[in-house]
């Protein structure tokens, strides 16, 4: 199976719903709306699936991209993808394992953008947006985006975060976070 992302490049997927890739909707809206902002940015894709949203980011400019995804067949798919789209000057890494665990490798790192899309109906969204948070993950000036359902119940905000932005497509919701600027 395959899906198209910008410049109509043609990924890699792995069959069925497993890694449940974000619709080109939602795809288009998003990068629609951090428009400027990807160009030699340190991107972070959470639940990272196909590995769609990584793709679209290096294909856009995105200087360092990362991504964690538990199962191991999708992480080899995202290498084949991201390699596949990667331009000189242009660095990835790809993290097999859970994401609350692996994400806490990341410390010291900072990333501009940062995708988290987990299963909806999953316990991910309190302990890895906390985890983000007490690490430090999003730049200053960066921002956090999470898809979930637009029926979701109130994903918890750490005191650092403040949403920015909601918008719903259809059966998808997106929540934005940007970090409390300090007075």
């Amino acid at each position: 199976m395959s899906l198209r992302i910008y410049g109509n490049r043609a990924l890699k997927t792995l069959p069925g719903q497993a890694t449940r890739p974000t619709s080109s909707r939602v795809r288009e809206a998003l990068f629609n709306i951090w428009q400027g902002t990807i160009a030699n940015c340190h991107w972070l894709d959470l639940c990272a699936g196909s590995g769609a949203m990584g793709a679209e980011a290096l294909c856009r400019g995105a200087r360092y991209v990362v991504g964690i995804e538990q199962s191991a067949r999708a992480c080899a798919v995202i290498r084949q993808n991201w390699q596949k789209v990667a331009k000189d000057g242009q660095a990835f890494q790809v993290i097999q394992g859970d994401v609350v665990r692996q994400i806490k490798t990341l410390a010291g790192q900072s990333f501009d953008r940062i995708y988290f899309d987990p299963p909806y109906a999953s316990e991910l969204y309190e302990p890895v947006i906390a985890t983000i948070a007490q690490y430090h993950l999003l730049a200053a000036q960066g921002e956090l985006a999470v898809e979930h359902a637009p029926n979701h119940s109130a994903i918890p905000t750490p005191v650092s975060f403040e949403i920015c932005r909601q918008k719903v497509y259809g059966n998808t919701a997106l929540t934005f976070y940007s970090c409390r600027q300090v007075a």
